[in-house]
């Protein structure tokens, strides 16, 4: 199939006749028929049947939607791409992070970067772990960020901080001014849980399920964020990563280390053939003077 082809399919899922189709495309409406017999030819099968006097999506195009949506939006990027390059402006940095960093950090990071590269256009979106890897190796994203190091062959990582895992408490469980809570203390507790386990999440774990009494989990939820707004409601404690726990205090919530410490640190990830852009260089920078002053804070 060529890309035109995809196109008509999907102008024809959107407008229901050729007519439609053709207005949206700029064509011809025999030509856009004439696409769509090529497109059926090709592939062997109809792909648009009439019913009631408008043109139906067949199964077999409800089951290529998913992947002809993806190819536009490969597309998409690269018109971007070479929009920036006619107009002579700097490449666009594309960032992915996990959920945290992109809560917590990253915007700030972006903001600031944006002050000082006008001309950088930069996008931010929130993968698990493993759909870093994936981005990167795609050369869907140039820079990823996350709190855990995947060591594939294929990419460099470079640490950029380490902070600890921190308890999340209702007001006035912890003791004041408490320093740490050691591990030992959640022993019979009603603790969130994550629903998605990530490397964080499974190392916690594991440390829990040696305690006795195991913590009782009556609550999973998908992201650690979700995680402190259920300690927020009262319904208990939770082990979330340091920039999850930041600023924890204005949402009338305690947080402490536990002990012993239990290191996370902030890896930031490029393909190892990648020759970063200055943009990047000091994107890292920023983020890392971020990431230090969130966790003093």
């Amino acid at each position: 199939m060529r890309l035109r082809h995809i196109e008509v399919i999907e102008a024809l899922v959107q407008t229901g006749n050729l007519n439609g189709a053709a207005e949206l495309l700029r064509l011809a409406p025999e030509a856009v028929a004439t696409l769509l017999q090529d497109a059926e030819q090709e592939l062997g099968f109809l792909l648009f049947a009439k019913v009631r006097g408008r043109l139906q999506a067949t199964r077999e195009t409800h089951a290529m939607q998913a992947e002809m949506a993806r190819l536009q939006e490969s597309v998409e990027r690269l018109r971007r791409v070479a929009d920036g390059l006619r107009l002579h402006q700097e490449p666009p940095l594309r960032i992915v992070g996990t959920q945290p960093l992109v809560q917590q950090l990253l915007p700030q990071a972006i903001a600031a970067l944006r002050r000082r590269f006008t001309d950088t256009t930069c996008s931010l979106a929130s993968h698990t772990s493993h759909d870093i890897v994936r981005s990167l190796l795609l050369h869907e994203s140039d820079l990823g960020l996350s709190l855990h190091n995947p060591e594939h062959p294929q990419l460099q990582s470079r640490a950029l901080l380490e902070g600890k895992v921190q308890l999340l408490a209702p007001h006035g469980w912890l003791a004041p001014r408490q320093k740490y809570i050691a591990l030992q203390a959640l022993a019979g507790q009603s603790l969130v849980g994550l629903e998605q386990q990530d490397p964080l999440s499974q190392q916690l774990e594991n440390r829990l399920q040696g305690l006795r009494p195991s913590p009782r989990v009556h609550t999973r939820v998908q992201t650690y964020q979700m995680m402190r707004s259920m300690v927020e409601a009262g319904e208990g404690l939770a082990l979330v990563d340091p920039f999850t726990a930041a600023g924890s205090q204005a949402s009338g919530i305690d947080s402490c280390p536990v002990s012993p410490a239990i290191g996370v640190t902030l890896y930031a990830l490029t393909l190892r053939e990648q020759v970063p852009s200055a943009a990047q260089k000091t994107f890292l920078d920023i983020l890392q003077e971020k990431a230090e002053a969130l966790l003093d804070s």
